[in-house]
C-alpha cells in the first residue's frame, strides 16, 4: 500500500511536477516554456526541485484556460485541484539565477 501525502504543500508540488511533465509532453507547448523562463533542457531536471519553480509551473498552466482543461484531463484532476496547488505553494515568483 502506497502512503499518500497529507501535506498541502507536497500534495501541491506532485501537482506541480505532473504539471511539468504534461508541458514536456508536448514539444510546442515544452518550447513555449522553456523560452519563457529561459531555462535550456538540461537545466530543467534541476529547476524542478525548486518550489517556486514549481509555483511558476502551475502558472504556466493556470494562465491559458485551454491549458488548464487539457492538464486536468490528462492528469485526471478538477481545474480547482491545480489552482488549490498552486495557492499552496505560495505567491513569491520564480526567477532563474543569473550567472
Amino acid at each position: 500500500m502506497t502512503k499518500r501525502p497529507h501535506d498541502p504543500r507536497e500534495v501541491a508540488e506532485i501537482v506541480a511536477v505532473q504539471a511539468l511533465s504534461f508541458i514536456a509532453g508536448e514539444p510546442e507547448r515544452l518550447g513555449r516554456f522553456l523560452a519563457e523562463t529561459g531555462l535550456g533542457p538540461d537545466t530543467l531536471r534541476s529547476a524542478a526541485t525548486d518550489p517556486q519553480f514549481l509555483a511558476g509551473v502551475l502558472d504556466f498552466v493556470l494562465r491559458d484556460d485551454s491549458t488548464v482543461q487539457a492538464f486536468a484531463q490528462a492528469s485526471e484532476l478538477p481545474p480547482a485541484t491545480i489552482a488549490a496547488a498552486r495557492q499552496a505553494l505560495g505567491d513569491k515568483p520564480w526567477e532563474r539565477d543569473v550567472p
